[in-house]
């Protein structure tokens, strides 16, 4: 039996990042920095890409991940939930340097999935009443609940960060560092995933596989 094409690209790092343009909007896996793609987000860095948009659940801390382009003023927004982590996003918020959209965690995960499964919007009671709901369609259903809609979060790039590739590009997580990255490898039109151990095919059990290739466009060896 002939062995199956590849589906992912495998390519050196800044090769990769290549493929990003200024203005993009990026999807940034990682949970503090558990799980950040920081060789992608080093390589975005150094391409010198500007004016991008960032979801991620935070903005790395100062100097480390994401909070590295935060520092060059590469970032013309982000759209995350725990910015605590990194103090330098208040300062750039208050300099007008940035804008800085805030979410309930849960709802920026769901928000994130919805976008994989083709859901425009949701209604969710977290933030009703709330200067996070501000500006936003209210609606109260039969329970009385005041719930507010939010849209769906899509992405020009996902920048993800698994343990393991096969050929195929189906990619394995390892413990916490999992985090947002499976889902946000579903909501990207390019998705761009660093790895430790590329693998054969059919070497990854089933049970193991967290993002199936048909997700994966490229994958970067470290």
């Amino acid at each position: 039996m002939a062995a199956p094409e590849l589906a992912a690209v495998f390519e050196d790092v800044d090769a990769a990042i290549a493929r990003v343009r200024d203005g993009d909007t990026i999807m940034s896996g990682g949970f503090g920095m558990a799980g950040t793609p920081v060789d992608l987000i080093d390589a975005l860095l150094r391409s010198g890409r500007r004016d991008l948009t960032v979801i991620s659940n935070n903005v790395g801390e100062p100097g480390k991940g994401m909070g590295r382009l935060l520092r060059e003023d590469r970032l013309k927004r982000v759209v995350g939930s725990y910015m605590t982590s990194n103090p330098e996003v208040a300062i750039a918020e208050r300099e007008g340097r940035i804008e800085v959209s805030l979410l309930p965690q849960g709802t920026m995960s769901e928000a994130i999935r919805a976008a994989g499964a083709g859901i425009p919007a949701f209604y969710t009671p977290a933030a009703a009443g709330t200067a996070l709901a501000e500006g936003k369609e209210t609606r109260v259903f039969e329970d009385g609940r005041e719930y507010v809609m939010e849209r769906a979060l899509h992405a020009d790039v996902a920048l993800i960060h698994a343990h393991r590739a096969d050929r195929l590009g189906n990619l394995a997580y390892r413990g916490t560092a999992r985090n947002f990255n499976p889902m946000m490898a579903t909501a990207a039109e390019l998705v761009i995933a660093e790895v430790s151990e590329v693998v054969e095919t059919g070497e990854l059990s089933p049970y193991e596989i967290g993002t199936p290739h048909l997700y994966v466009d490229v994958v970067v060896k470290l």
